[in-house]
Order: structure tokens, then C-alpha cells, then sequence
């Protein structure tokens, strides 16, 4: 089987504008996520999927791949879909975010692994056991709940499951919790099914798209990791990433 790795990249972006471009210890967020990307045993080929021309500048200069798409996409799936439409070569395609510049190697190859293995997985995705409080009760940490083959039940920005009769401070104490990583893996014709999909009503609500394809009967496959992963959508966020580049000596 062929893997494409492709990392959807737009400039605009209200928190942080520009952010694929945005500097960090000397090299742009979307240039150190392509490089991590490369490195990964499981992925034939990587790239970047964009519709704006100073990122797609920007990817020629470092010398990556990437590839315009049209300005209509409401979603990094739907941009990906494009791609994958115009390469039929291809049986597995990794949606990769582009604003983690701390992606591992290791989650990519994890994330492809059940559509290697089982036939009848056509979606995959990573998640990491919670650990904090702070997780589980912050909306911009998506949860998931599993069923008992690995499957994903389903996705949410409240906590869940919700822990009855019990107080908050210790619902990790008597609950299992999963954060979401938004990574995901499909195979090629199953992606071009989902972005013909119409924009369900539990999605709205959460603002989640996984959950039109749940909605619409695909299973997706959660595999857990330990793997913590950073992704950068606020200035806060960027300041967190240089300091951890200053601690790594790579500033």
C-alpha cells in the first residue's frame, strides 16, 4: 500500500493570522511539521496543501512538495480530499495538522497502523489518557469515549463521560478520560466519500466534523498514545513552543 501524508495549511486564521508562516527557533511551524512528517517510516510521500501563494512560496523555497487547492474548503478533509482525488496512487491518506511543529514520527506510523492491519478499518485516529483536571474541562481539549473493540463512541468538548453523583475534583479518580489528537488516517476512497457528506447536526452543535462520519456510519478507530502533542492556535501558544525549543538548546 501507498501513504500520502498531506498537511493543510491556510493563512488565515483569527487567533493567530499567518500562522503556518510564523517563525519559531529560525524555522516557519509549517516547515518544521513537514520535516517531522518526513520523517516518519509509514509515509511514501508528504505534502502541503494550501491555497494561498505565500505559503505555497514559502514550501518551493525549503524545497517541500505542496500543491494548491481551491479557496471553497471549509475543512483540512475537504483540502486533503482535493488531493487525493487528483492522485488515485495512493491507498492510505494521513490528514497531518499543520500547526503542530512538534509532531512525532512515531504518532504517524501509530495512526496508520489498524488500517494496515484490519481491512475493515477505514478511519484512524490517536488519543492520550488524561491526566489533569484542566483537560477534560477545557473545550478546546476534545474528548472521546471507546467502545470495546477500540472504536470511537463518541467525540465531545464537555467531559465525558459525565460522572454521576460525584464532585468534579474527582472525577478522574473514578473515570477513565480520553483527549483527542486530531490526527487522522483514511483510506482513499472512504475519504472521498465523507467529504461528500452534508454537515450533520451533532456536528454544529460541537463545531466537531468527526462527528458527521460517525453520524453517517463510519467507524472510527482510537488508537492511544502517550505521546503529548502541542499545537500552536494562540499567541500564548507560540510562546510556549519557543520556550520549549530554548529548553531543548535550539534556540
Amino acid at each position: 500500500m501507498k501513504t500520502l501524508g498531506i498537511i493543510p495549511a491556510r493563512y488565515a486564521s483569527t487567533r493567530l493570522p499567518g500562522k503556518p508562516l510564523i517563525e519559531i527557533a529560525g524555522k516557519s511551524i509549517i516547515q518544521r511539521v513537514y520535516e517531522q512528517a518526513k520523517k516518519s517510516n509509514s509515509l511514501d510521500d508528504v505534502i502541503v496543501a494550501t491555497d494561498d501563494e505565500r505559503i505555497f512560496n514559502h514550501i518551493i523555497h525549503f524545497g517541500g512538495a505542496v500543491q494548491m487547492t481551491a479557496h471553497s474548503h471549509q475543512s483540512g478533509t475537504d483540502r486533503c480530499a482535493e488531493i487525493a482525488s487528483e492522485l488515485p496512487g495512493y491507498d492510505l491518506i494521513v490528514n497531518i495538522q499543520g500547526d503542530e511543529p512538534f509532531i512525532q514520527p512515531q504518532q504517524l506510523d501509530l495512526v496508520i497502523q489498524p488500517l494496515l492491519n484490519n481491512e475493515d478499518s477505514v478511519i484512524a485516529t490517536l488519543a492520550k489518557k488524561a491526566v489533569k483536571r484542566k483537560e477534560i474541562f477545557n473545550p478546546n481539549n476534545v474528548k472521546v469515549t471507546l467502545n470495546n473493540r477500540g472504536e470511537a463512541l463518541y467525540f465531545s468538548r464537555s467531559p465525558i463521560p459525565f460522572v454521576r453523583n460525584t464532585p468534579e475534583k474527582k472525577w478522574l479518580e473514578k473515570s477513565v478520560f480520553y483527549k483527542h489528537i486530531g490526527l487522522y488516517a483514511f483510506r482513499r476512497n472512504t475519504l472521498l466519500k465523507i467529504s461528500q457528506l452534508e454537515v450533520s447536526s451533532l456536528e454544529l452543535s460541537e463545531s466537531l466534523e468527526q462527528l458527521r462520519w460517525l453520524e453517517n456510519g463510519f467507524p472510527i478507530h482510537v488508537t492511544q498514545t502517550d505521546i503529548e502533542t502541542i499545537g500552536i492556535d494562540t499567541p500564548e501558544d507560540l510562546k510556549k513552543a519557543n520556550k520549549l525549543l530554548e529548553k531543548r538548546g535550539l534556540r
